[in-house]
Protein backbone atom coordinates (compact mmCIF):
# COMPACT_ATOMS: atom_id res chain seq x y z
CA UNK A 1 0.00 0.00 0.00
CA UNK A 2 1.37 3.41 -0.94
CA UNK A 3 1.15 6.28 1.54
CA UNK A 4 -0.89 9.30 0.47
CA UNK A 5 0.81 12.47 1.75
CA UNK A 6 -1.18 15.62 0.97
CA UNK A 7 1.38 17.81 2.73
CA UNK A 8 3.66 17.35 -0.28
CA UNK A 9 2.94 19.70 -3.22
CA UNK A 10 3.79 16.98 -5.77
CA UNK A 11 2.53 13.44 -6.11
CA UNK A 12 5.14 10.69 -6.23
CA UNK A 13 5.29 9.35 -9.79
CA UNK A 14 3.95 5.89 -10.58
CA UNK A 15 7.33 4.48 -11.55
CA UNK A 16 8.51 4.96 -7.96
CA UNK A 17 5.23 4.64 -6.10
CA UNK A 18 3.77 1.58 -7.83
CA UNK A 19 6.61 0.22 -9.96
CA UNK A 20 4.60 0.94 -13.11
CA UNK A 21 6.14 -0.12 -16.43
CA UNK A 22 5.71 0.97 -20.06
CA UNK A 23 7.17 -2.02 -21.92
CA UNK A 24 6.63 -5.78 -21.73
CA UNK A 25 6.29 -8.65 -24.17
CA UNK A 26 5.20 -12.08 -23.03
CA UNK A 27 2.24 -14.08 -21.72
CA UNK A 28 -0.18 -12.36 -19.38
CA UNK A 29 0.45 -15.04 -16.77
CA UNK A 30 4.10 -13.98 -16.61
CA UNK A 31 3.39 -10.31 -15.99
CA UNK A 32 0.88 -11.34 -13.30
CA UNK A 33 3.45 -13.56 -11.61
CA UNK A 34 6.22 -10.96 -11.81
CA UNK A 35 3.83 -8.33 -10.42
CA UNK A 36 3.09 -10.56 -7.45
CA UNK A 37 6.67 -11.58 -6.65
CA UNK A 38 8.16 -8.11 -7.23
CA UNK A 39 10.48 -9.09 -10.09
CA UNK A 40 8.77 -7.00 -12.78
CA UNK A 41 11.01 -4.30 -14.27
CA UNK A 42 10.55 -1.89 -17.12
CA UNK A 43 12.27 -2.36 -20.46
CA UNK A 44 14.45 0.39 -21.89
CA UNK A 45 12.78 0.99 -25.22
CA UNK A 46 15.42 1.93 -27.82
CA UNK A 47 12.87 3.67 -30.03
CA UNK A 48 9.61 5.34 -29.13
CA UNK A 49 7.14 6.44 -31.77
CA UNK A 50 5.05 8.50 -29.37
CA UNK A 51 4.45 9.06 -25.67
CA UNK A 52 1.43 10.23 -23.72
CA UNK A 53 2.03 13.34 -21.61
CA UNK A 54 1.02 13.19 -17.97
CA UNK A 55 0.52 16.98 -17.98
CA UNK A 56 -2.25 16.54 -20.54
CA UNK A 57 -4.04 13.97 -18.38
CA UNK A 58 -3.82 16.18 -15.29
CA UNK A 59 -5.23 19.19 -17.11
CA UNK A 60 -7.98 17.11 -18.69
CA UNK A 61 -9.23 15.85 -15.31
CA UNK A 62 -9.22 19.28 -13.65
CA UNK A 63 -10.75 20.91 -16.72
CA UNK A 64 -13.93 18.83 -16.35
CA UNK A 65 -14.84 20.22 -12.93
CA UNK A 66 -17.84 22.53 -13.28
CA UNK A 67 -17.15 25.79 -11.48
CA UNK A 68 -13.40 26.29 -11.76
CA UNK A 69 -10.73 27.98 -13.84
CA UNK A 70 -7.66 26.03 -14.93
CA UNK A 71 -4.50 28.00 -15.73
CA UNK A 72 -1.77 26.28 -17.71
CA UNK A 73 1.54 27.90 -16.72
CA UNK A 74 3.24 26.99 -19.97
CA UNK A 75 4.11 28.04 -23.51
CA UNK A 76 1.09 28.46 -25.76
CA UNK A 77 1.86 25.19 -27.53
CA UNK A 78 0.80 23.29 -24.41
CA UNK A 79 -2.66 24.84 -24.87
CA UNK A 80 -3.12 23.10 -28.21
CA UNK A 81 -5.70 20.70 -26.81
CA UNK A 82 -7.83 23.27 -25.02
CA UNK A 83 -10.37 23.03 -27.85
CA UNK A 84 -10.55 19.24 -27.48
CA UNK A 85 -11.09 19.47 -23.74
CA UNK A 86 -13.78 22.10 -24.22
CA UNK A 87 -15.50 20.00 -26.90
CA UNK A 88 -15.58 17.01 -24.57
CA UNK A 89 -16.76 19.15 -21.68
CA UNK A 90 -19.67 20.56 -23.70
CA UNK A 91 -20.77 17.43 -25.55
CA UNK A 92 -20.50 14.91 -22.75
CA UNK A 93 -22.75 16.96 -20.47
CA UNK A 94 -25.66 16.01 -22.72
CA UNK A 95 -25.24 12.35 -21.74
CA UNK A 96 -25.91 13.31 -18.15
CA UNK A 97 -28.78 15.70 -18.92
CA UNK A 98 -26.74 18.63 -17.61
CA UNK A 99 -27.06 22.22 -18.85
CA UNK A 100 -24.50 22.80 -21.59
CA UNK A 101 -21.57 24.90 -20.48
CA UNK A 102 -18.04 25.69 -21.64
CA UNK A 103 -14.70 25.18 -19.92
CA UNK A 104 -12.64 28.09 -18.60
CA UNK A 105 -9.02 27.54 -19.52
CA UNK A 106 -6.19 30.06 -19.56
CA UNK A 107 -2.53 29.94 -20.63
CA UNK A 108 0.22 32.19 -19.27
CA UNK A 109 1.98 31.92 -22.65
CA UNK A 110 5.52 31.50 -21.36
CA UNK A 111 7.95 32.81 -23.99
CA UNK A 112 11.71 32.67 -24.45
CA UNK A 113 12.41 35.83 -22.45
CA UNK A 114 10.26 34.49 -19.61
CA UNK A 115 12.51 31.46 -19.28
CA UNK A 116 15.37 33.91 -18.60
CA UNK A 117 13.69 36.57 -16.46
CA UNK A 118 10.90 34.47 -14.93
CA UNK A 119 7.15 34.28 -15.52
CA UNK A 120 5.64 34.52 -12.04
CA UNK A 121 4.35 38.05 -12.73
CA UNK A 122 2.54 36.72 -15.77
CA UNK A 123 1.03 34.00 -13.62
CA UNK A 124 -0.14 36.49 -10.99
CA UNK A 125 -1.76 38.66 -13.66
CA UNK A 126 -3.45 35.65 -15.25
CA UNK A 127 -4.88 34.50 -11.93
CA UNK A 128 -6.41 37.93 -11.23
CA UNK A 129 -7.68 38.33 -14.79
CA UNK A 130 -9.33 34.90 -14.68
CA UNK A 131 -10.96 35.66 -11.34
CA UNK A 132 -12.30 39.03 -12.49
CA UNK A 133 -13.79 37.52 -15.66
CA UNK A 134 -15.20 34.26 -14.29
CA UNK A 135 -15.45 34.48 -10.48
CA UNK A 136 -14.84 30.72 -10.10
CA UNK A 137 -15.15 28.70 -6.90
CA UNK A 138 -11.51 27.57 -7.28
CA UNK A 139 -8.50 28.05 -9.54
CA UNK A 140 -6.08 25.27 -10.48
CA UNK A 141 -2.60 25.98 -11.87
CA UNK A 142 -1.04 23.18 -13.93
CA UNK A 143 2.71 23.25 -14.47
CA UNK A 144 4.71 22.43 -17.59
CA UNK A 145 8.18 21.39 -18.66
CA UNK A 146 9.06 25.05 -19.22
CA UNK A 147 7.93 26.29 -15.80
CA UNK A 148 9.55 23.29 -14.14
CA UNK A 149 12.92 23.73 -15.85
CA UNK A 150 13.25 27.38 -14.85
CA UNK A 151 12.21 26.55 -11.28
CA UNK A 152 9.25 28.88 -10.87
CA UNK A 153 8.00 29.22 -7.28
CA UNK A 154 4.38 28.61 -8.27
CA UNK A 155 3.35 27.42 -4.82
CA UNK A 156 4.05 30.82 -3.26
CA UNK A 157 2.11 32.61 -6.00
CA UNK A 158 -0.86 30.31 -5.46
CA UNK A 159 -0.84 30.73 -1.67
CA UNK A 160 -0.74 34.51 -1.97
CA UNK A 161 -3.56 34.59 -4.54
CA UNK A 162 -5.71 32.27 -2.45
CA UNK A 163 -5.51 34.67 0.52
CA UNK A 164 -6.21 37.70 -1.68
CA UNK A 165 -9.18 36.18 -3.53
CA UNK A 166 -10.67 34.10 -0.74
CA UNK A 167 -10.96 30.94 -2.84
CA UNK A 168 -8.72 27.87 -3.19
CA UNK A 169 -5.90 28.51 -5.66
CA UNK A 170 -4.08 25.18 -5.92
CA UNK A 171 -1.04 24.10 -7.91
CA UNK A 172 -0.87 20.83 -9.81
CA UNK A 173 2.71 19.65 -10.32
CA UNK A 174 2.53 17.71 -13.59
CA UNK A 175 5.58 18.67 -15.65
CA UNK A 176 5.75 16.36 -18.65
CA UNK A 177 9.31 15.27 -17.93
CA UNK A 178 8.48 14.10 -14.39
CA UNK A 179 7.08 10.76 -15.50
CA UNK A 180 7.05 8.51 -18.56
CA UNK A 181 3.74 7.07 -17.39
CA UNK A 182 0.83 9.12 -18.70
CA UNK A 183 -1.46 8.04 -15.86
CA UNK A 184 0.74 9.85 -13.36
CA UNK A 185 -1.23 12.87 -14.61
CA UNK A 186 -4.41 11.38 -13.15
CA UNK A 187 -2.65 11.05 -9.80
CA UNK A 188 -1.40 14.64 -9.97
CA UNK A 189 -4.93 15.93 -10.55
CA UNK A 190 -6.41 13.89 -7.70
CA UNK A 191 -3.54 14.87 -5.41
CA UNK A 192 -4.39 18.50 -6.17
CA UNK A 193 -8.04 17.99 -5.27
CA UNK A 194 -7.25 15.98 -2.13
CA UNK A 195 -4.83 18.54 -0.74
CA UNK A 196 -6.60 21.72 -1.84
CA UNK A 197 -10.32 21.05 -2.09
CA UNK A 198 -11.53 18.03 -0.08
CA UNK A 199 -12.44 18.85 3.51
CA UNK A 200 -12.46 16.52 6.53
CA UNK A 201 -15.89 14.96 7.05
CA UNK A 202 -18.34 16.37 9.56
CA UNK A 203 -20.95 13.66 8.94
CA UNK A 204 -21.57 10.56 6.84
CA UNK A 205 -23.90 10.72 3.85
CA UNK A 206 -25.82 8.20 1.77
CA UNK A 207 -23.66 8.94 -1.26
CA UNK A 208 -21.19 6.69 -3.08
CA UNK A 209 -18.28 8.25 -4.93
CA UNK A 210 -17.96 7.08 -8.54
CA UNK A 211 -14.49 8.06 -9.77
CA UNK A 212 -14.97 8.09 -13.52
CA UNK A 213 -14.31 9.76 -16.84
CA UNK A 214 -17.42 11.28 -18.46
CA UNK A 215 -19.74 8.47 -19.44
CA UNK A 216 -23.44 8.14 -18.82
CA UNK A 217 -24.98 7.80 -15.38
CA UNK A 218 -25.44 4.06 -15.08
CA UNK A 219 -25.06 3.66 -11.33
CA UNK A 220 -28.06 5.70 -10.19
CA UNK A 221 -30.54 2.84 -10.38
CA UNK A 222 -28.14 0.30 -8.86
CA UNK A 223 -27.30 2.46 -5.86
CA UNK A 224 -30.93 3.40 -5.29
CA UNK A 225 -31.66 -0.28 -4.71
CA UNK A 226 -29.12 -0.22 -1.89
CA UNK A 227 -30.63 3.00 -0.53
CA UNK A 228 -27.73 5.21 -1.67
CA UNK A 229 -27.07 7.95 -4.20
CA UNK A 230 -24.33 8.08 -6.84
CA UNK A 231 -21.89 10.99 -6.67
CA UNK A 232 -19.82 11.19 -9.86
CA UNK A 233 -16.31 12.66 -9.56
CA UNK A 234 -14.47 14.41 -11.07
CA UNK A 235 -15.99 15.26 -14.47
CA UNK A 236 -18.97 17.60 -14.00
CA UNK A 237 -18.69 17.60 -10.22
CA UNK A 238 -18.86 20.96 -8.46
CA UNK A 239 -16.33 22.23 -5.95
CA UNK A 240 -18.95 21.85 -3.23
CA UNK A 241 -19.45 18.17 -4.11
CA UNK A 242 -15.71 17.56 -4.11
CA UNK A 243 -15.34 19.32 -0.76
CA UNK A 244 -17.70 16.79 0.81
CA UNK A 245 -16.74 13.59 -1.02
CA UNK A 246 -14.91 12.59 2.20
CA UNK A 247 -18.35 12.08 3.75
CA UNK A 248 -19.39 9.38 1.28
CA UNK A 249 -20.23 5.84 2.33
CA UNK A 250 -17.84 4.28 -0.20
CA UNK A 251 -15.78 4.87 -3.33
CA UNK A 252 -15.98 2.75 -6.47
CA UNK A 253 -13.79 2.64 -9.57
CA UNK A 254 -14.74 2.62 -13.24
CA UNK A 255 -11.09 1.95 -14.01
CA UNK A 256 -8.51 1.46 -11.23
CA UNK A 257 -5.79 2.84 -13.52
CA UNK A 258 -7.64 6.15 -13.44
CA UNK A 259 -8.61 6.35 -9.81
CA UNK A 260 -6.27 4.24 -7.71
CA UNK A 261 -4.84 7.35 -6.04
CA UNK A 262 -8.18 9.03 -5.29
CA UNK A 263 -9.75 5.90 -3.86
CA UNK A 264 -6.80 5.17 -1.61
CA UNK A 265 -6.52 8.83 -0.61
CA UNK A 266 -10.12 9.07 0.55
CA UNK A 267 -9.71 5.76 2.38
CA UNK A 268 -6.43 6.55 4.12
CA UNK A 269 -7.14 10.18 4.94
CA UNK A 270 -10.86 10.09 5.78
CA UNK A 271 -11.85 6.44 6.21
CA UNK A 272 -14.06 6.20 3.12
CA UNK A 273 -14.24 2.47 2.26
CA UNK A 274 -12.87 1.60 -1.18
CA UNK A 275 -14.51 -1.16 -3.23
CA UNK A 276 -11.46 -3.15 -4.27
CA UNK A 277 -13.16 -5.77 -6.44
CA UNK A 278 -12.43 -5.56 -10.19
CA UNK A 279 -14.85 -3.27 -12.07
CA UNK A 280 -18.28 -4.64 -13.04
CA UNK A 281 -17.49 -5.87 -16.57
CA UNK A 282 -19.12 -9.12 -17.69
CA UNK A 283 -21.46 -11.42 -15.79
CA UNK A 284 -18.85 -12.89 -13.48
CA UNK A 285 -17.23 -9.49 -12.90
CA UNK A 286 -20.57 -7.88 -12.05
CA UNK A 287 -21.44 -10.71 -9.65
CA UNK A 288 -18.21 -10.18 -7.71
CA UNK A 289 -18.46 -6.40 -7.75
CA UNK A 290 -22.05 -6.36 -6.46
CA UNK A 291 -21.14 -8.75 -3.66
CA UNK A 292 -18.17 -6.60 -2.66
CA UNK A 293 -20.36 -3.49 -2.65
CA UNK A 294 -23.10 -5.24 -0.69
CA UNK A 295 -20.59 -6.37 1.92
CA UNK A 296 -19.20 -2.85 2.46
CA UNK A 297 -22.72 -1.37 2.72
CA UNK A 298 -24.03 -4.19 4.89
CA UNK A 299 -26.62 -5.04 2.23
CA UNK A 300 -25.57 -8.48 0.98
CA UNK A 301 -29.23 -9.46 0.50
CA UNK A 302 -29.79 -6.58 -1.93
CA UNK A 303 -26.69 -7.60 -3.87
CA UNK A 304 -28.00 -11.16 -4.24
CA UNK A 305 -31.38 -9.84 -5.42
CA UNK A 306 -29.68 -7.72 -8.09
CA UNK A 307 -27.53 -10.65 -9.20
CA UNK A 308 -30.57 -12.92 -9.54
CA UNK A 309 -32.54 -10.28 -11.48
CA UNK A 310 -29.59 -9.49 -13.74
CA UNK A 311 -29.02 -13.12 -14.66
CA UNK A 312 -32.70 -13.67 -15.42
CA UNK A 313 -33.07 -10.50 -17.50
CA UNK A 314 -29.84 -10.32 -19.50
CA UNK A 315 -28.02 -13.66 -19.57
CA UNK A 316 -30.42 -15.51 -21.94
CA UNK A 317 -29.91 -12.96 -24.75
CA UNK A 318 -26.19 -12.80 -24.09
CA UNK A 319 -26.01 -16.60 -24.40
CA UNK A 320 -27.73 -16.44 -27.79
CA UNK A 321 -25.22 -13.90 -29.08
CA UNK A 322 -22.32 -15.94 -27.71
CA UNK A 323 -23.18 -18.64 -30.23
CA UNK A 324 -22.31 -16.19 -33.01
CA UNK A 325 -18.89 -15.51 -31.48
CA UNK A 326 -17.70 -19.10 -31.18
CA UNK A 327 -14.34 -19.62 -32.85
CA UNK A 328 -13.74 -15.88 -33.29
CA UNK A 329 -10.35 -14.43 -32.44
CA UNK A 330 -10.19 -11.05 -30.68
CA UNK A 331 -7.46 -8.52 -29.91
CA UNK A 332 -7.67 -5.76 -27.27
CA UNK A 333 -5.92 -2.39 -27.22
CA UNK A 334 -6.72 0.01 -24.39
CA UNK A 335 -5.47 1.49 -21.16
CA UNK A 336 -4.28 -0.96 -18.51
CA UNK A 337 -7.15 -1.87 -16.16
CA UNK A 338 -9.83 -1.03 -18.72
CA UNK A 339 -8.12 -3.21 -21.33
CA UNK A 340 -7.76 -6.01 -18.81
CA UNK A 341 -11.47 -5.79 -18.01
CA UNK A 342 -12.26 -6.01 -21.73
CA UNK A 343 -10.18 -9.20 -21.96
CA UNK A 344 -12.36 -10.63 -19.20
CA UNK A 345 -15.55 -9.56 -20.99
CA UNK A 346 -14.52 -10.93 -24.41
CA UNK A 347 -13.48 -14.25 -22.92
CA UNK A 348 -16.86 -14.49 -21.24
CA UNK A 349 -18.58 -13.79 -24.56
CA UNK A 350 -16.80 -16.76 -26.08
CA UNK A 351 -13.94 -15.06 -27.94
CA UNK A 352 -10.43 -16.43 -28.08
CA UNK A 353 -8.39 -13.39 -27.01
CA UNK A 354 -5.21 -13.92 -29.04
CA UNK A 355 -3.44 -10.78 -27.89
CA UNK A 356 -3.57 -7.44 -26.16
CA UNK A 357 -1.65 -4.17 -26.30
CA UNK A 358 -2.15 -2.03 -23.20
CA UNK A 359 -0.55 1.33 -22.58
CA UNK A 360 1.11 0.69 -19.20
CA UNK A 361 1.01 -1.80 -16.36
CA UNK A 362 0.59 -1.17 -12.63
CA UNK A 363 1.94 -4.15 -10.66
CA UNK A 364 -0.11 -3.00 -7.69
CA UNK A 365 -2.60 -0.24 -6.93
CA UNK A 366 -2.39 2.34 -4.16
CA UNK A 367 -4.70 0.35 -1.89
CA UNK A 368 -2.23 -2.54 -1.94
CA UNK A 369 -5.19 -4.93 -2.24
CA UNK A 370 -4.46 -7.73 -4.71
CA UNK A 371 -8.21 -8.21 -5.21
CA UNK A 372 -8.05 -5.14 -7.48
CA UNK A 373 -5.68 -6.89 -9.93
CA UNK A 374 -7.97 -7.03 -12.96
CA UNK A 375 -5.50 -8.91 -15.17
CA UNK A 376 -4.82 -11.57 -12.53
CA UNK A 377 -8.56 -12.06 -12.15
CA UNK A 378 -9.00 -12.48 -15.92
CA UNK A 379 -6.09 -14.94 -16.23
CA UNK A 380 -7.15 -17.03 -13.25
CA UNK A 381 -10.77 -17.12 -14.37
CA UNK A 382 -10.42 -17.63 -18.14
CA UNK A 383 -6.82 -18.65 -18.78
CA UNK A 384 -3.71 -17.04 -20.23
CA UNK A 385 -3.28 -14.51 -23.02
CA UNK A 386 -0.11 -15.70 -24.76
CA UNK A 387 0.70 -12.42 -26.54
CA UNK A 388 0.32 -9.69 -23.92
CA UNK A 389 2.12 -6.42 -24.65
CA UNK A 390 2.67 -3.21 -22.75
CA UNK A 391 3.46 -0.66 -25.44
CA UNK A 392 2.17 2.84 -24.43
CA UNK A 393 0.39 3.55 -27.73
CA UNK A 394 3.29 2.42 -29.95
CA UNK A 395 1.40 1.98 -33.23
CA UNK A 396 4.40 0.32 -34.86
CA UNK A 397 4.28 -2.51 -32.31
CA UNK A 398 0.50 -2.80 -32.49
CA UNK A 399 0.43 -3.11 -36.30
CA UNK A 400 3.20 -5.70 -36.25
CA UNK A 401 1.39 -7.73 -33.59
CA UNK A 402 -1.97 -7.54 -35.40
CA UNK A 403 -0.48 -8.83 -38.65
CA UNK A 404 0.99 -11.79 -36.77
CA UNK A 405 -2.02 -12.65 -34.60
CA UNK A 406 -4.63 -12.32 -37.39
CA UNK A 407 -7.67 -11.54 -35.20
CA UNK A 408 -11.23 -11.50 -36.52
CA UNK A 409 -12.11 -8.53 -34.32
CA UNK A 410 -10.40 -5.71 -32.43
CA UNK A 411 -11.73 -4.00 -29.31
CA UNK A 412 -10.25 -0.54 -28.77
CA UNK A 413 -10.65 2.17 -26.17
CA UNK A 414 -8.74 5.03 -27.82
CA UNK A 415 -9.62 6.49 -31.22
CA UNK A 416 -6.07 6.78 -32.52
CA UNK A 417 -5.68 3.00 -32.45
CA UNK A 418 -8.84 2.02 -34.32
CA UNK A 419 -7.72 3.10 -37.78
CA UNK A 420 -5.17 0.28 -37.87
CA UNK A 421 -7.93 -2.31 -37.76
CA UNK A 422 -9.62 -0.71 -40.76
CA UNK A 423 -6.33 -0.46 -42.66
CA UNK A 424 -5.70 -4.16 -42.07
CA UNK A 425 -9.26 -5.24 -42.91
CA UNK A 426 -10.21 -6.17 -39.34
CA UNK A 427 -13.59 -5.05 -37.89
CA UNK A 428 -12.81 -2.76 -34.96
CA UNK A 429 -15.09 -1.47 -32.22
CA UNK A 430 -14.33 1.74 -30.35
CA UNK A 431 -16.30 2.43 -27.18
CA UNK A 432 -15.71 5.94 -25.87
CA UNK A 433 -18.22 5.77 -23.01
CA UNK A 434 -16.52 3.63 -20.37
CA UNK A 435 -19.83 3.18 -18.52
CA UNK A 436 -21.55 1.73 -21.60
CA UNK A 437 -20.24 -1.71 -20.65
CA UNK A 438 -20.86 -1.66 -16.90
CA UNK A 439 -23.01 -4.37 -15.32
CA UNK A 440 -25.24 -7.02 -16.84
CA UNK A 441 -26.87 -4.58 -19.21
CA UNK A 442 -23.40 -3.38 -20.19
CA UNK A 443 -22.35 -6.92 -21.11
CA UNK A 444 -25.38 -7.15 -23.38
CA UNK A 445 -24.62 -3.71 -24.82
CA UNK A 446 -21.15 -4.89 -25.79
CA UNK A 447 -22.41 -8.19 -27.20
CA UNK A 448 -24.87 -6.38 -29.46
CA UNK A 449 -22.32 -3.81 -30.64
CA UNK A 450 -19.73 -6.49 -31.32
CA UNK A 451 -22.26 -8.44 -33.35
CA UNK A 452 -22.99 -5.33 -35.43
CA UNK A 453 -19.28 -4.65 -35.87
CA UNK A 454 -18.58 -8.16 -37.14
CA UNK A 455 -21.29 -7.67 -39.75
CA UNK A 456 -19.21 -4.85 -41.26
CA UNK A 457 -16.52 -7.26 -42.49
CA UNK A 458 -17.16 -6.76 -46.21
CA UNK A 459 -16.99 -2.98 -45.94
CA UNK A 460 -13.80 -3.14 -43.88
CA UNK A 461 -12.14 -5.55 -46.31
CA UNK A 462 -12.98 -3.30 -49.25
CA UNK A 463 -11.70 -0.28 -47.34
CA UNK A 464 -8.40 -2.01 -46.56
CA UNK A 465 -7.75 -2.62 -50.26
CA UNK A 466 -7.34 1.14 -50.71
CA UNK A 467 -5.46 1.83 -47.45
CA UNK A 468 -1.73 2.38 -47.20
CA UNK A 469 0.60 0.94 -44.57
CA UNK A 470 3.47 3.27 -43.59
CA UNK A 471 5.61 0.52 -42.08
CA UNK A 472 8.39 -1.11 -44.09
CA UNK A 473 8.70 -4.77 -44.96
CA UNK A 474 11.85 -4.87 -42.79
CA UNK A 475 9.93 -3.77 -39.70
CA UNK A 476 7.14 -6.28 -40.27
CA UNK A 477 9.68 -9.14 -40.32
CA UNK A 478 10.90 -8.22 -36.81
CA UNK A 479 9.34 -9.33 -33.55
CA UNK A 480 6.94 -6.59 -32.32
CA UNK A 481 9.07 -6.25 -29.18
CA UNK A 482 12.23 -5.60 -31.21
CA UNK A 483 12.84 -2.19 -29.62
CA UNK A 484 12.15 -3.48 -26.11
CA UNK A 485 15.60 -5.10 -25.79
CA UNK A 486 18.15 -4.36 -23.12
CA UNK A 487 17.45 -6.64 -20.16
CA UNK A 488 13.91 -5.66 -19.34
CA UNK A 489 13.30 -8.16 -16.60
CA UNK A 490 10.09 -9.24 -18.33
CA UNK A 491 10.41 -8.64 -22.08
CA UNK A 492 11.53 -11.19 -24.58
CA UNK A 493 14.98 -10.65 -26.18
CA UNK A 494 14.96 -8.50 -29.29
CA UNK A 495 14.95 -10.40 -32.58
CA UNK A 496 17.97 -10.16 -34.84
CA UNK A 497 17.64 -8.14 -38.03
CA UNK A 498 17.31 -10.43 -41.06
Amino acid sequence: MSTINILEPSVQIREKRLGTINAFTGPASEIVQRSEDGSLKDAKRKFSQCLGCNAQQAFCQLAMIKDVVVINHAPIGCAGEFSDFNFTYRVEQEKRDLPEDIGRYFSTNIQEKDTVFGATKKLEETIHTAYERIHPRAIFITTSCASGIIGEDIESVADKASKELGIPVVTCSCEGFRSKVWTTGFDAAYHTVLRGIVKPPTKKTKKINVVNFWGRHVFDEIFERFGYEAQYIMPFASIEELEHCSEAAATIHICPSLSTYMGAGLSQLYGVPEITAPPAYGIDGTDGWLRALGKVLGKEDVAEELIKEGHEKYVPEIDKLKERFKGKRAYVTAGAAHGQALIHLLRELGFDVVGASVFHHDPVYDSGDRNMDVLAHAVKTYGDVKDYRVCNKQSCELVNALIRSKPDFIMARHGGMTLWGAKLGIPTLLIGDEQFGIGYKGALNYARRIDETLDSIEFIKNFSKHASNPYTEWWLTQEPGYFQGGGSGGCRPAAKVV
